[in-house]
């Protein structure tokens, strides 16, 4: 397969129904890069948790075989799909192209969550619920809401990750405790909704821009709370140049907004 995003309309996502297989329309969204070691394990436990699930693996050319390990899981069972892209181009770039293929392939709910096991498969259907009985579009795995928590990290990491999400909330306006997390569920009309072009690839950028998006198209937004552990094998992909993008994005977010509503006045008045 190409690296070309696949970009539905909001008409083309298949609306939520009530399944009664647990994960029936539900996609999950995998990125890869070097995850050779975790891939068979994590592909295996979310298909537990989620039986019925389509797991879509979305590998960046790794160099350490984890699309040919994909491409067999996907031999040997057809819930599991293998998007190959030429190289690495971001998170949320990967995030984007899968979006699209889980949209254009029928997907009721979409989730996106490491491979790392950083999140916990076990938590898929708490995730995925409160979309499934109608009373969200948008729930986030969320480390900071009352009962979640952060396990093996430094106080520096701990700092970071909790310090960009209240300064993205106090900038954007936004209600939501926990916004620099990957482990969320979306109502699949309401991710085809938000404007794929545009919207920053990087880490923490991307999370914090999507929610911010579907926030202000009016999303019912949610969060469930998750025990996040770091990773158990491999070396974290996050890095300086990360966070001080997320910071820098954040207020321009801000600052875009504020001129769009400025604009609109002198153009009413």
């Amino acid at each position: 397969m190409t690296d070309t995003i696949d970009r539905p309309t909001a008409a083309s996502a298949a609306s939520p129904g009530s399944p009664d297989q647990a994960g029936a329309g539900v996609w999950v969204v995998l990125p890869t890069y070097n995850e050779a070691e975790n891939i068979e394990p994590m592909v295996a436990a979310i298909l537990a948790s989620l039986p019925a699930a389509i797991v879509l693996v979305v590998d960046d050319g790794s160099p350490d075989g984890t699309g040919d390990l994909a491409d067999k899981l996907a031999a040997s069972d057809p819930r599991v799909r293998v998007r190959h892209r030429a190289q690495k181009q971001g998170l949320g770039r990967a995030y984007l192209d899968g979006f699209g293929v889980a949209l254009t392939g029928g997907a009721s709910i979409v989730v996106q969550m490491d491979a790392d096991f950083s999140h916990d498969p076990s938590a898929l259907p708490a995730l995925t619920g409160p979309i499934a009985a109608g009373d969200a579009d948008l729930v986030i795995g969320s480390r900071y809401t009352k009962g979640g928590s952060v396990e093996d990290w430094g106080i520096g990491r701990r700092v970071i990750s909790r310090g960009g999400s209240v300064f993205a909330r106090v900038v954007l306006g936004l209600g939501q405790n926990d916004l620099t997390g990957g482990f969320k569920a979306w109502r699949a009309m309401t991710l085809a909704a938000v404007p794929f072009a545009g919207v920053h690839a990087g880490g923490y950028v991307f999370q914090i821009e999507m929610t911010f998006r579907a926030s202000r198209a009016g999303a019912r937004i949610c969060e469930v709370p998750i025990t996040f552990r770091d990773r158990r094998v491999g070396q974290s992909k996050m890095s300086r140049r990360i966070v001080v993008e997320a910071l820098v994005v954040v207020v321009q977010l801000r600052a875009e907004e504020i001129r769009g509503r400025l604009g609109r006045r002198r153009h009413a008045g």
